[in-house]
């Protein structure tokens, strides 16, 4: 047969004593990380801000519109779920930053 694909799958795991590889023979490039976890911690923490925004907006619109009240209140917590959900995201992300600058100082 031709060549096997490699099988992608959702979670990315390293068997025991396997370290990712970077650009130099087996060396991870530490700053790269730190800089690529702070550009995602930076998009999760606007995303949060985002749906929150548009939470409130929801909310506003409920009062303005009892016909529609219950769409609106719907919509107002999918967008705080999600603006949870961006938060915790960008947290994450400043403990991987955090992670990636300790190792980066050894």
């Amino acid at each position: 047969m031709a060549e096997e694909k490699k099988h992608h799958h959702l979670f990315h795991r390293h068997k025991d004593g396997e370290e990712e590889e970077g650009s130099a023979g087996g060396e991870v490039d530490y700053e790269k990380k730190e800089k690529h976890h702070k550009h995602l911690e930076q998009l999760g923490g606007l995303g949060a801000i985002a749906a929150g925004a548009y939470a409130i907006h929801e909310k506003h619109k409920a009062k303005k519109d009892p016909e529609n009240a219950h769409g609106h209140k719907v919509k107002e917590e999918v967008a705080a779920v999600a603006a949870l959900g961006a938060a915790g995201f960008a947290f994450h992300e400043h403990h991987q930053k955090k992670d990636a600058k300790k190792h980066g100082d050894n």
